[in-house]
C-alpha cells in the first residue's frame, strides 16, 4: 500500500507555519525565512555587539518612551516571521503579547552570523524596507562593518550610510541623534 498524500483543504499555509513557529518549545528561538525554518544560536560574541548597542542607545530610548528587545516581527502575506536582534519600538508597543509589524518599530538591529550572514544582508533588507521598518542596521561581524539603513520603499531602502569599518562611529538619525561608537563590535 502506497502513501496517499492528505489534503489540507481549506489550511493557509503562511498561517500554519507562523502557528508553528509560535508554539516551539518554551526558550526556543526560531524564526520564518522565506519560509525556511531557521534556528537561532547567537554566540556571545554575537549578542555582545546587540548588547553594546542597547547600552549606548538606551539613554536615549528612554527619553522618547522607547523600549528594547528581540521579540517577534510578523510579515503579513509572506512566509516570514522574523526574531531580530534587537527591535526599538515604542512603550506602547512593547506591551503587545503577540508579534508587531516592521512599521511598528523605530530601529531593527540585525548582527550577520556565518549561518545567516546573506540572509541579514540581503533578505531581511529588502523585506524590512517592504515592510517599513524606518531604520534597519546591519552590524556585518564577517566583514567587520555596520550599514544604516533608512528612506524604506517597495525595492528596498533608498539611502545606505556605509558600509563603515568597526570603529567608526555611525550616527543614527532622529528620533535617536545618536552616534554609535563600533569600536567593540
Amino acid at each position: 500500500m502506497s502513501a496517499q498524500p492528505h489534503s489540507y483543504d481549506g489550511v493557509d499555509p503562511e498561517h500554519a507555519l507562523k502557528y508553528a513557529v509560535q508554539h516551539m518549545p518554551e526558550g526556543t528561538r526560531v524564526q520564518l525565512v522565506e519560509g525556511q525554518f531557521e534556528i537561532m544560536t547567537p554566540t556571545w560574541a554575537h549578542e555582545n555587539a546587540a548588547d553594546l548597542i542597547r547600552e549606548q542607545i538606551g539613554p536615549r530610548m528612554r527619553e522618547l518612551g522607547m523600549r528594547a528587545g528581540s521579540g517577534n516581527l510578523d510579515l503579513p502575506g509572506t512566509p516570514n516571521y522574523y526574531v531580530p536582534d534587537l527591535a526599538v519600538v515604542p512603550s506602547e508597543a512593547a506591551k503587545t503579547e503577540g508579534a508587531l509589524l516592521p512599521s511598528d518599530t523605530e530601529l531593527i538591529v540585525e548582527v550577520t552570523s556565518p549561518s545567516n550572514g546573506e540572509t541579514d544582508r540581503i533578505v531581511k533588507r529588502r523585506r524590512y524596507a517592504q515592510y517599513s521598518a524606518p531604520l534597519y542596521l546591519l552590524v556585518d561581524r564577517q566583514d567587520g562593518t555596520c550599514t544604516l539603513f533608512s528612506e524604506p520603499g517597495q525595492l528596498g531602502y533608498t539611502t545606505a550610510q556605509g558600509p563603515y569599518p568597526f570603529g567608526t562611529p555611525v550616527h543614527l538619525p532622529s528620533p535617536f541623534n545618536v552616534d554609535l561608537d563600533t569600536t567593540g563590535f
